[in-house]
């Protein structure tokens, strides 16, 4: 049996992004974990991880999710951390719309309250509803809301967009957001 990549993307999820402390892990300020001290308290969990699995595991990853500093030397999630972080992203313009992955069970609370962050940073938008579809999808089958970024925008509101191409803002609003049928 091979080695189990998702797995240890999850994992690098959980210590990256919400629970450090699982593993004893120190995340500075911006997120970073020292690339050494994540491999050696992750050993207990994945004896076979180390810098080269890593770095593959990082590299390949279809959304991204991981960075490496310039030198390799510090790790951290991208985006999505329910830990307080500064991931120092500056704001941006958006494009005219943004995307974003539901399913029909949280349909009425957004129509109601909109897009909130939730125990999250910020409300994660797709630039295209292909990637909006696989996030909806991970819940059952996908409902594609399209986000007038632009408008919001122009009404005052912030967007980042994250290393990984995910866009980031802190709510949206219903009355940005156009509910109709896929």
């Amino acid at each position: 049996m091979g080695i189990d990549h998702k797995k240890i993307s999850k994992f690098l999820s959980l210590v990256l992004r919400h629970r450090p402390d699982k593993i004893d892990l120190q995340l500075d300020k911006e997120g970073w974990a020292v690339t050494q001290e994540l491999l050696e308290k992750a050993k207990k969990h994945f004896p076979q991880l180390d810098t080269a699995l890593l770095t593959e595991i990082v590299e390949s990853n279809d959304k991204q999710r991981f960075s490496f500093n310039s030198d390799g030397s510090r790790i951290r999630a991208s985006q999505g951390h329910s830990l307080t972080v500064d991931l120092g992203y500056s704001p941006k313009l958006p494009p005219e719309f943004l995307y974003h992955g539901t399913v029909e069970k949280f349909l009425d609370p957004i129509k109601q309250n909109g897009l909130l962050k939730m125990s999250r940073h910020h409300v994660h938008l797709s630039r295209d509803t292909d990637t909006a579809i696989k996030v909806g999808s991970r819940r059952g089958k996908a409902i594609i809301l399209r986000i007038r970024a632009a408008e919001m925008h122009k009404d005052g509101m912030q967007f980042y967009e994250s290393e990984n191409g995910v866009w980031l803002t802190d709510q949206v609003p219903a009355s940005y957001i156009e509910f109709k049928e896929n």
